[in-house]
């Protein structure tokens, strides 16, 4: 399973935005709905961890996929997964979206 910041998770949207080059990564956010709705990265679907075996079918295995949880532990379980059923390209958020909140929107919520 690959890693990434969230400075470069940022760079990547960045990127994307102004160019097509690397595609735009599924932000698949792996909390529960409560913890969704306190605080999220803009565009993310959410599908809380428990769910991901009896939903990957409604994802694209060749897109580019960034896992997401609070600090990292239930989004990289969720990754795990997915390359387990095939899913070639999954990184996971380290740090999660508290990180994400710390370095990159300092007025997302925390928790």
């Amino acid at each position: 399973m690959q890693q990434i910041t969230p400075s470069a998770l940022a760079e990547w949207l960045a990127e994307a935005e102004s160019s097509a080059a690397r595609g735009t990564p599924v932000l698949l956010d792996v909390r529960e709905p409560w913890e969704f709705e306190l605080a999220k990265i803009p565009g993310s679907v959410t599908i809380p961890l428990r769910e991901v075996p009896g939903r990957s079918a409604e994802l694209d295995e060749d897109a580019p996929i960034v896992c997401i949880c609070h600090h990292g532990g239930r989004s990289a379980q969720a990754a795990m997964f997915l390359e387990s059923r095939g899913f070639k390209n999954v990184f996971n958020l380290q740090t999660g979206v508290d990180g994400w909140a710390r370095q990159i929107d300092p007025e997302m919520k925390t928790y």
